[in-house]
Parts: C-alpha cells; structure tokens; sequence
C-alpha cells in the first residue's frame, strides 16, 4: 500500500482505563483500524497528563499509576481517515479526538538495511 505525501493525521487521547465492549479502548481503535484496512496505527502511553478534568494522571513514585494517558495515532489519506470516523465515533465515551494534515516522507520502503 502506498500513502500519498499528503496525507492525514487522526489523534486520539483517552485514558488506559477506558473500555469498549469490556476490551480495552486502545485495543478496539487499532483492530478497527486494521479492519478498516487504514495504513497504520500505533499507541503511546503518557507518564503524565490532564484532561478536561484537570485531574492530573502520573506515574510518579508516591503516587500510584492510575489510567494514565493514552495516544492512538492513525495516518492515511484524509478520505479514509474520515470514512473511519463513524466507526470511531460510538467508541468514544469521553477522550479528545483531533485531524491534522501531515506530510508522509516515507511508509514501508522496500529497502534491507545493512547493518555497519
């Protein structure tokens, strides 16, 4: 599959603990993505954050790590991003979801490295 170089970004932000048909949230997103065959998705956790709640969320030592936060990032051309936004949209209890336009430099090049 090739992208375009211009291409788009859907972020989504959430936290660890949130649920979607008892599977966690993260889990449901990025096997939706797949399903829906978009080029990628990958999922980072925060140490840190706040959200419209201003309650803060850390992984700090006196404090115990609890739902911290969660990015799901998926690029694609903005068609496709925007075709999975009825799919995304009754996973979502809370969270903030965000598009970008984003410029794709390179995706998957065929090329074997060769180590040094």
């Amino acid at each position: 599959m090739d992208l375009p170089r211009d291409a788009m970004l859907l972020r989504i932000f959430f936290g660890e603990n949130d649920k979607y048909k008892s599977r966690p949230l993260y889990e449901a997103i990025v096997m939706a993505a797949r399903d829906a065959k978009l080029a990628g998705a990958t999922v980072l956790r925060g140490p840190m954050g706040f959200g419209r709640s201003s309650h803060m969320h850390t992984t700090k030592i006196l404090r115990l790590s609890e739902d911290l936060p969660l990015i799901v990032e998926i690029v694609d051309t903005e068609e496709k991003i925007k075709a999975f936004l009825p799919i995304l949209d009754p996973m979502m209890g809370s969270g903030l979801v965000t598009l970008e336009k984003v410029q794709v430099l390179q995706y998957g090049a065929d090329v074997k490295h060769n180590p040094a």
